[in-house]
């Protein structure tokens, strides 16, 4: 039985700039619930959660809160009006309990924040860690949190989640970041297209949950025989194939990191100067014995390091550990106190700060990947006709002639990003590169630099993102130690807690204690051998579709002489191309599986 709400909507309808952002959403949260709330950019999750908070007017509709509860907000970008960061979070304590600054003094040094700072002297990072002192400190009953991790470091975040999971109150959250709301969350609303949905699971459970409610709703569409709106359809299929585990290219980064792995140890042996001399560009960067520091504060204590051509490395480290200066080292701005630091040959390198250059509010979005010449756009020197790369980007075709001063906060950051990806480089450097940007932006950008044919250095604390994409993890743990490891976050844990804990001896079998051998599965079965056969001619059919798609569209005038058919192709493109990585997926899990079957038949 569902607890009784804590806050409650019925009918919200709130509308802006003249555009309803949704209709007619009814929810609830209750006691000991936990929600992630989860939703395109611009789809409206922060101005929801405002209206929970009774900060943002509803049009129509009505908003309940159960009488006396305690309720705090987290907003994105807060304001601090006080003389001193203490006297900032006390206000958040009940006025009944102002006198309890031991509160205050506790949450503040367990985030590393000096509470007689001036606000105005803060980073990102010491706002945000401020920000959530207050609204922690009065132990609310409800607390809603919008993207509570922006601009954390991985240490905070961990420690944010062990405050949060054994929280008692309501709790509805607004985060990209897959790991946190998988940890944390136990319930999901889905903000889509106006209304919200609930799911009485986390967000582990989300993407399969989307896909059923995509593929219900095409059903449904198909035997009203009615065609699904532009916006929809293309939703749809660009999630639907985003979504998907292509195994192919899990395969190729478990490769990489192997690689990674051969090479970390021939650096550790006397072969080092015998392999320095490799093929002009294939050696990117290589760093010996380099030593840093800043008066008392050590950054690196002899780090070496090589990163080659197509490796993608992680930093990760707590806030001011050091992470940007060593990434300055490696890429050649900052010179190391001693040990040396030698770049390849050709390297175009392209640097996405965190900070991010800002737009020309009033340029549209086709004039800023153009710079207003023409109608292509150059790819790392291959030309895009603009609206086909704005849909890689999950624009619609309506706001390429749109002023960027109308998209919302996360539009704008994909449009950044690709003006800055289209940029020909060989060396791409990322410094928090997933902050503000929604699941589907960071499937994308995941996709794109799973695929970019260069070199890749990435500043993240985002767990998930670094899983799925780095090939090695250099850790900048503080004072002077500095370590490299193969593999993702996971992995990088994984070595921390084996060299940590020692290794338990395995406790000798009994003969007798033997389970009985189950019957040994040797060969795929008659249906997934028939159809191991046949995939392939599906994937040499659908290829050579993709092929002719890819010509057509490369027509310059096909766009203005006939745009539906533009559109059409388009769609059939994305379509096709989906179906190509099912296809491939599948081959390989067959493939896989087969082989995995003759090998135990061998043994």
């Amino acid at each position: 039985m569902a607890p009784p709400p804590l806050l409650a909507l019925r009918g919200g309808f709130v509308t802006f700039g003249g555009r309803p952002l949704f209709t007619g959403v009814t929810m609830q949260v209750g006691r000991g619930e936990k929600c992630c709330l989860v939703g395109r950019n611009g789809s409206g999750k922060s101005t929801l959660l405002k209206v929970l908070a009774g900060l943002q007017p509803l049009d129509q509709g009505e908003l309940f809160r159960q009488p006396g509860i305690r309720l705090a907000y987290l907003d994105q970008d807060p304001v601090i009006a006080a003389p001193t960061v203490a006297a900032w979070v006390a206000e958040g304590l009940p006025e009944a309990e102002r006198d309890q600054r031991y509160r205050v003094d506790t949450l503040l040094e367990a985030l590393s924040v000096d509470g007689g700072r001036a606000p105005d002297h803060l980073s990102g990072g010491e706002r945000r860690r401020a920000a959530l002192a207050r609204a922690l400190v009065g132990e609310p009953d409800a607390l809603l949190l919008d993207e509570p991790t922006n601009h954390l470091d991985l240490p905070t975040i961990l420690w944010l989640e062990t405050q949060l999971q054994p929280y008692k109150g309501a709790l509805v959250m607004i985060s990209h970041d897959r790991a946190f709301l998988g940890n944390v969350s136990r319930q999901t609303l889905w903000l889509d297209r106006g209304i919200v949905r609930r799911a009485e699971t986390g967000f582990a459970g989300f993407e399969s949950w989307q896909e059923e409610v995509y593929a219900a709703e095409e059903a449904e569409q198909d035997r009203m025989d009615k065609r699904l709106e532009a916006e929809t359809h293309w939703l749809h299929r660009g999630v639907t194939a985003r979504r998907k585990r292509n195994m192919g290219r899990l395969r190729a980064l478990l490769a990489l990191r192997q690689e990674k792995a051969e090479r970390i140890k021939v650096q550790g042996s006397v072969r080092l100067d015998v392999e320095s001399g490799e093929v002009s560009g294939k050696m990117v960067i290589e760093a010996r014995g380099i030593v840093k520091a800043f008066a008392d504060k050590v950054i690196t204590r002899g780090f070496s390091t090589r990163i080659s051509r197509g490796d993608r490395v992680g930093l990760i480290g707590p806030n001011g550990a050091g992470k940007t200066t060593l990434l300055k080292m490696l890429t050649g701005m900052l010179e190391p106190d001693s040990g040396s630091v030698r770049l390849g040959t050709n390297l175009q390198i392209t640097v996405v700060d965190q900070h991010r250059a800002q737009l020309d509010p009033e340029a549209t979005v086709w004039d800023t990947l153009t710079d207003k010449a023409g109608d292509y756009v150059s790819v790392r020197g291959t030309p895009r006709h603009v609206m086909s790369y704005l849909r890689d980007f999950l624009f619609e075709d309506r706001q390429a002639h749109s002023p960027v001063k109308s998209l919302s906060g996360g539009e704008r950051n994909r449009l950044l990003l690709a003006k800055l990806l289209a940029k020909p480089s060989n060396l791409l450097v990322l410094d928090e590169p997933t902050n503000d940007l929604d699941m589907d932006t960071l499937d994308l950008l995941e996709e794109m630099l799973a695929d970019y044919d260069g070199t890749l250095l990435l500043v993240s604390h985002d767990r998930d993102f670094l899983d799925r994409l780095v090939t090695s993890v250099i850790a900048v743990e503080g004072d002077g130690v500095v370590e490299e490891h193969v593999g993702g976050y996971s992995d990088y844990l994984h070595h921390k807690a084996s060299v940590a804990a020692p290794a338990a001896k395995p406790a000798a079998r009994s003969p007798a204690a033997a389970a009985p051998r189950p019957r040994v599965v040797t060969k795929l079965s008659y249906k997934e051998n028939r159809e191991l056969e046949e995939l392939p001619a599906l994937q040499e059919k659908l290829s050579g579709e993709i092929a002719a798609l890819e010509t057509e569209m490369a027509d310059p005038g096909l766009y203005s002489r006939n745009p539906d058919r533009f559109t059409a192709a388009s769609d059939r493109l994305m379509a096709a191309r989906a179906e190509l990585a099912a296809a491939e997926e599948r081959w390989l899990e067959l493939e896989m599986k087969r082989e995995e079957l003759a090998g135990g038949a061998r043994g």
